[in-house]
């Protein structure tokens, strides 16, 4: 009797971030394949934060735990990671015998000033025409600084400085995407990424318009059809 390969694939969100970020994507592989699709929320995160208090090794930790559990029901994994979850799915695919990896907008480095000014230039902008409370780039901030103790962004630092000697070892097949309007991320963060990773298989694909949520932007279609074409291959 034929042995039913299960593919199974992990998406990990960002710093200060939930599902939500990767929940577009996610929902499109499932919708086009047959896979085992899991998008776990790291300890803090979610709709509401609790980050204080929490070591960064605690995200990396549960993120393994998720992961492990995906291993016990597929033959085949991949890992997707976006922003911050870019750098723990690095981690993962040096430490685990994932198949493949996808990084969105991963945060080897981080905040992009220049983009970071057109971002509040826009919302100076909302604000003077009286829209300033419907502007999503202006909710998300507002959220952020309000629910993240000084201590969690150092945390997050931590992961970063602690990952990025470990991505010379990323020894399997990775795509990389990044898009050019990203505020949070600037553009030197995948060009490092992939210079720096070790897998001669490697992509690294550039989105002129989308900012920083880059599976919630206009070009997400031609993002998630390259996903789909770099996994299912």
């Amino acid at each position: 009797m034929a042995v039913v390969v299960i593919i199974g694939c992990m998406c990990v969100h960002g710093f200060t971030g939930s599902p939500y970020e990767v929940e577009p994507l996610s929902a499109f592989l499932k919708q086009h394949t047959d896979w085992e699709v899991v998008c776990p929320t790291l300890p803090g995160h979610g709709e509401l934060l609790a980050l204080r208090g929490i070591q960064y090794k605690i995200w990396i930790e549960h993120a393994e735990k998720e992961l492990e559990k995906l291993f016990e029901k597929c033959e085949t994994v991949y890992v997707v990671g976006f922003s911050m979850g870019g750098m723990i799915a690095s981690n993962l695919a040096v430490r685990y015998p994932v198949e493949k990896l996808v990084l969105l907008s991963a945060a080897a480095y981080y905040v992009n000033p220049k983009q970071l000014l057109i971002d509040i230039g826009e919302m100076v902008r909302e604000g003077i025409k009286g829209r300033i409370k419907d502007n999503e780039l202006y909710k998300r901030y507002k959220r952020k600084i309000k629910s993240t103790p000084i201590t969690a962004t150092l945390q997050f630092r931590k992961l970063v400085s602690s990952v990025r000697p470990l991505l010379n070892q990323v020894n399997v097949p990775t795509l990389i995407a990044q898009g050019e309007s990203d505020g949070i991320v600037p553009v030197k963060s995948a060009q490092y990424l992939y210079q720096t990773i070790g897998t001669p298989s490697k992509k690294l694909i550039f989105f002129k318009d989308s900012n920083h949520l880059i599976c919630h932007c206009n070009e997400k279609e031609r993002l998630f059809d390259e996903v789909l074409d770099f996994l299912g291959k």
